[in-house]
């Protein structure tokens, strides 16, 4: 897919209103209607702030940001060449890890890559949803499904157990049932990433009435039961996936998913 749109410019406070508007350009041309152009502005703008405020700690770098244009969405993309996302407890309230649920919410599908020194990218996909007709035709609703895809390693835990933890709030779970959930998405964290057959940690959630349906994968041969086996409690004969409402393998053509239900 071609790049449409590249923009650099150094990671500076004053620099996040200018990225803001030329996103916004590149949207407005490509026809969004203008609440997903607000919702587009709101990610870049969280994501922008992460580089500013954690990606340079000793000096001044570069924040990259582009944008794909397709009939059907935009894709655009913020990254940086810096030490990346460190999420900790200090850094709650002035990070992307507090801002993760917003991106989940205002995006069709996000994915973070690197961390650990390598610099950081975060992809957000919007869909290009027509405005409504003149003749009082009601447009097609966008998907409740949430699609992410994480680099292996130190990010997924935090990403993870933010975007669940936002999800299973906003389905007005009662406390108990928040922390099952948090405890199911740990067990996704920690399995070892070679079973997931496109080398990052992939997950899907539908946010149900009352539910959240979990679908993780794609999953090599066997990761689904390995992932489930991985949830058994040593010594206290149970298993977290008593915690799901159901919790099951499952194969999509080539592929294997293990798929949580998880309810209030």
């Amino acid at each position: 897919m071609a790049t449409d749109f590249e923009l650099q410019l150094p990671a500076r406070a004053e620099n996040v209103l200018v990225v803001r508007q030329a996103v916004s350009g590149v949207a407005e041309v490509a026809g969004m209607e203008p609440r997903r152009v607000a919702d587009l502005k709101t990610v870049v703008t969280e994501a922008c702030n992460n580089v500013v405020l954690h990606a340079y700690p000793d000096g001044e770098g570069p924040m990259e940001v582009s944008a794909e244009v397709t009939p059907d969405r935009i894709e655009v993309t913020v990254r940086d060449r810096g030490r990346g996302f460190h999420p900790s407890a200090s850094d709650a309230g002035a990070s992307l890890g507090l801002g993760l649920p917003l991106v989940a919410s205002l995006s069709d599908s996000f994915a973070i890559r690197g961390g650990a020194g390598q610099g950081t990218s975060l992809s957000a996909s919007f869909a290009l949803v027509p405005a409504p007709a003149s003749n009082g035709e009601k447009r097609p609703r966008a998907s409740d499904e949430l699609q992410m895809a994480i680099a292996p390693g130190d990010l997924v835990r935090p990403v993870l157990a933010r975007v669940l933890g936002a999800l299973a709030a906003r389905a007005e779970f009662s406390v108990d049932r928040l922390s099952d959930t948090m405890l199911l998405g740990d067990a996704v964290s920690d399995h070892r990433p070679s079973d997931f057959s496109e080398g990052r940690v992939a997950v899907e959630i539908d946010d149900g009435d009352g539910t959240l349906d979990i679908r993780v994968g794609p999953l090599k041969e066997g990761g689904g039961e390995r992932i489930l086996s991985g949830m058994e409690i040593p010594g206290a004969g149970g298993s977290l996936k008593a915690l799901a409402k159901s919790a099951e393998v499952e194969r999509r053509g080539d592929a294997e998913y293990l798929v949580l239900e998880v309810a209030r």
